[in-house]
């Protein structure tokens, strides 16, 4: 169990003085908001119709936005994605990246990357911007360099988080950024109730970075909860 909030709860916070303020308000309303609050261009938007049609769940839009803000936070140049969809969380990314930085994206559907090679050409990308690799992802990512990229995100199988946490760390370069999308697992992740494995390995996610000396981590409420952590 990993303690944080369900999305309707009433938050009380206490704070050191002694004083105590309860915050109201609707958190599916407040989410509603921070998905609008950035809009999405017609490229990106085309991509999220594809993910629909083939059934797969993109990043919401706040997630987008938080990742592209991250991205330019870290001044990425190298960025490793796993999980390409349709591009939609690629282009979020390669928006926040410098202008000469290379996304390199996986995923073991390479008519998905298909989708996303055309949504990023709509979107102004040069075509040397991204790097498909088509392939199951720990057979993909033993092959990249060590501590040759600013940031990681993941987005792919949540049997497989914990391995993708210890590549993760090994592709980084200290001040590098890894994130997990989906954490929150439509809030089965903190449900008292039994899971399916793969909630309780994102449960041992959680608990794996925020016990990690050589994280600074942080969990966000923006789409399905994303686990960010900087590598010391």
């Amino acid at each position: 169990m990993c303690g944080f909030p369900g999305p309707t709860d009433t938050v009380t916070a206490r704070h050191l003085r002694g004083q105590e303020t309860v915050i109201t308000g609707n958190r599916q309303t407040s989410w509603a908001f921070a998905d609008a609050f950035v809009a999405e261009d017609e490229a990106l938007r085309w991509a999220r119709d594809r993910a629909r049609e083939a059934g797969l769940r993109p990043v919401s839009p706040s997630t987008g936005a938080t990742l592209r803000m991250l991205a330019a936070t870290a001044g990425a140049k190298a960025v490793a994605e796993i999980g390409t969809g349709t591009g939609v969380s690629g282009m979020h990314l390669l928006h926040g990246m410098r202008a000469d930085g290379v996304l390199t994206t996986v995923d073991p559907e390479p008519e998905r990357q298909q989708f996303a090679r055309q949504a990023f050409r709509t979107a102004g990308f040069a075509s040397n911007r991204a790097r498909f690799i088509p392939g199951r992802a720990l057979d993909v990512l033993p092959r990249l360099a060590d501590s040759g990229y600013d940031l990681v995100f993941c987005d792919g199988d949540r049997m497989e988080c914990l391995d993708y946490l210890a590549e993760s760390l090994r592709l980084l370069r200290p001040g590098g950024l890894v994130c997990f999308e989906g954490v929150f697992a439509d809030g089965r992740t903190v449900d008292a109730g039994p899971q399916p494995m793969e909630v309780l390995r994102l449960r041992e996610l959680v608990r794996a970075v925020r016990e990690n000396a050589e994280l600074l981590p942080s969990l966000l409420p923006v789409g399905d909860g994303l686990l960010c952590a900087v590598k010391r």
